[in-house]
């Protein structure tokens, strides 16, 4: 969720609570006002009613006053409430309805008997004004909310603009290139010193990818140059014919473990490439018809190690790659499924459009499969396996919206790679 959305809906949960809160209020108050004004003529009406017995000395019901008015009970005792207001209704002659009537009770001596008072005050118009005045206030509160909210959500957009459009230049920044990240100015304090802080950390990563980049373009020349001397210094020393068996022992060690640092060095770099972005190539690559190709290159090997190759039903699975990492990618996979296969094994191949697995037999596992993803984590102790092919592949599939499943079960090996979701 966006910001601003959670802002404005936090402010419009608050804003409800606040205005339903204040309706209730307003209601109760306007409604108060009214009754305490009936009630006050119903005490005039009362100081009229007694006024009228102390001149008359009597009391005769009049015809004039509708709905029972003013009704007189004589009662044997006087209560000991002097007077008490209530809401009563009554039903109505004219349309057969109950209305509703405030009602103010006494206790007056007429001939010197008591009698009970009624005094009732219809509230048919006062319950009309509550409703007019109650849906006129909901109405103009409604309007304020909405205005409101509106005039909030337009500011904020203004007020929080800059931001935008700070991280919008932060998601167009590249470190590849040389463009310096340029935030323009704005008059907030606090957004000048977040691009402030911005432009200062994106020119130190510039400046870091940069050395990084140098480092390993350097490394990947001044180091092979010399390893690859010492290989064919090496080579040649093998071949010579004055050697004994001790010495060509201690050649024959030299160069495997020579080649073993070559290919050290080469993976750890293509890794910090990867991992810097440095392949900008990419393409549409069909991974499903790559690996099968990269099979049928390494028959002669299959047949020597004797394995079998069950290719499924195989549907193309294109993924957007650079070249090269591709063809590093299937390569590895492949490596790793003969140099883990065992005598007489099988390898198979299977795709869907939206997946990859390549399975071969072996044997069982020592440690956990998805830690045959970390770097120089090898289930072999054997010399040719440096423990970075498959930490290679995941940071490929990681790099490029790819993910990785390895599984071993019944001694079937699976590696899956799919579309990230």
């Amino acid at each position: 969720m966006k910001l601003l959305a959670k802002t404005n809906r936090i402010y419009l949960a608050f804003s409800l609570v606040i205005y339903l809160l204040t309706a209730l209020a307003f209601y109760q108050i306007i409604r108060l006002l009214i009754y305490e004004e009936v009630e006050s003529r119903l005490r005039v009406e009362r100081r009229d009613f007694e006024t009228y017995v102390r001149i008359h000395n009597t009391w005769s019901s009049s015809p004039y006053f509708v709905e029972n008015k003013i009704e007189v009970v004589p009662v044997s005792k006087r209560q000991s409430v002097r007077e008490s207001f209530r809401d009563t209704l009554i039903l109505n002659r004219y349309d057969n309805e109950l209305t509703p009537f405030r009602q103010l009770t006494f206790y007056e001596p007429i001939h010197g008997v008591m009698h009970r008072v009624s005094i009732r005050k219809s509230l048919i118009q006062t319950y009309r004004l509550i409703e007019v005045i109650t849906a006129t206030m909901v109405v103009f509160l409604g309007l304020l909310l909405l205005g409101m909210f509106w005039f909030q959500r337009r500011l904020s957009g203004q007020l929080w603009y800059p931001f935008y459009e700070t991280l919008s230049r932060i998601k167009q920044f590249d470190l590849s290139t040389n463009s310096s990240l340029d935030l323009s100015p704005t008059t907030i304090t606090e957004f000048n010193e977040l691009n402030d802080v911005l432009q200062k950390m994106a020119a130190k990563m510039q400046q870091d990818y940069r050395s990084l980049k140098e480092f390993t373009e350097n490394a990947s020349h001044e180091i092979q140059t010399p390893l690859a001397l010492i290989n064919a210094k090496v080579e040649q020393l093998i071949q010579t014919e004055s050697l004994s068996e001790s010495q060509t022992h201690w050649i024959e060690t030299i160069y495997q473990a020579s080649r073993r640092i070559s290919r050290l060095n080469q993976g750890l770099l293509l890794l910090a490439k990867i991992e810097n972005r440095q392949f900008n190539d990419s393409q549409c690559i069909d991974l499903a018809n790559l690996l099968a190709q990269k099979l049928a290159d390494m028959d002669d090997v299959l047949s020597f190690k004797h394995l079998s190759i069950q290719v499924g039903p195989v549907v193309p699975f294109e993924v957007s790659l650079p070249t090269a990492l591709a063809d590093s990618l299937v390569t590895n996979l492949v490596n790793n499924a003969i140099k883990h296969n065992q005598p007489n094994g099988r390898i198979e191949l299977a795709s869907t459009p939206d997946q990859l697995c390549l399975r071969n037999t072996g044997g069982a596992l020592t440690t956990e499969p998805e830690r045959l993803f970390e770097r120089f984590k090898k289930e072999s102790s054997g010399p040719d396996s440096v423990g970075l092919g498959l930490s290679i592949v995941r940071q490929i599939c990681d790099s490029y919206g790819l993910r990785i499943a390895y599984q071993a079960a019944d001694g079937v090996h699976e590696i899956c790679i799919g579309r990230a979701s």
